[in-house]
């Protein structure tokens, strides 16, 4: 039995399907690990600016911090 109560267990679906979205979306440029750490950095930033995190709030954010760190990477080439 989940101890979420079922809203948050709702959103934790969410969460998950953004990050499998985001995992399928950057594949061949960051492993798994490195989207994952940037939904769960997302979500924790999202909630310390505004107070909640949305789904799509945390999907915008992780993108863009995808995108960025394959920005970098290209740099150093």
């Amino acid at each position: 039995m989940s101890q979420l109560p079922d809203s948050e267990h709702h959103k934790g679906e969410h969460y998950e399907q953004v990050e499998a979205m985001l995992r399928d979306e950057f594949a061949g440029v960051h492993p798994a690990a490195t989207v994952t750490r940037c939904v769960q950095a997302a979500h924790h930033g999202a909630v310390e600016v505004t107070g909640h995190a949305p789904p799509a709030l945390v999907e915008r954010i992780a993108r863009k911090h995808l995108r960025v760190l394959a920005a970098a990477a290209a740099e150093r080439g």
